[in-house]
This record gives C-alpha cells, sequence and structure tokens, in this order.
C-alpha cells in the first residue's frame, strides 16, 4: 500500500479523475481517497514514483506521506 498526501482535491471529480488515472496504468489498483485529509492510498503492482506521476499528470500536487 502506497500512501500520497495530494493537494487541490476538493470534490468528487476530483476523486474520479485521480482514479481513473491510476487504474489507467493498472486496471487492479485499489485506490482510497480521503478528501478531507488529500490523502490517496493504493494498493498497486505501480511503483511509488509511477502513481506520483500519474495524479501529478492530472493537475495535482503530490508526494509520499
Amino acid at each position: 500500500m502506497h500512501i500520497l498526501k495530494v493537494s487541490g482535491m476538493s470534490c468528487g471529480h476530483c476523486v474520479r479523475a485521480i482514479t481513473q488515472a491510476v487504474r489507467a496504468l493498472d486496471d487492479a489498483a485499489e485506490v482510497q481517497i480521503d478528501l478531507a485529509a488529500g490523502e490517496v492510498r493504493v494498493a498497486s503492482r505501480l511503483s511509488p514514483q509511477q502513481l506520483l506521476q500519474a495524479v501529478r499528470d492530472e493537475g495535482y500536487g503530490a508526494e509520499l506521506a
């Protein structure tokens, strides 16, 4: 499980965008998003760097928690 701190998330659209971005690279990924905490938890075969890039490519700030 990788935990990312993500800035700029505020609504359901953000949740869908990030979830779709991760699943575009790993369709079996499990994505849990806590908007209030600004956290994205991902169980995936992807590396942390791949996850960070996927989130950043959607326009959000991201770093490992």
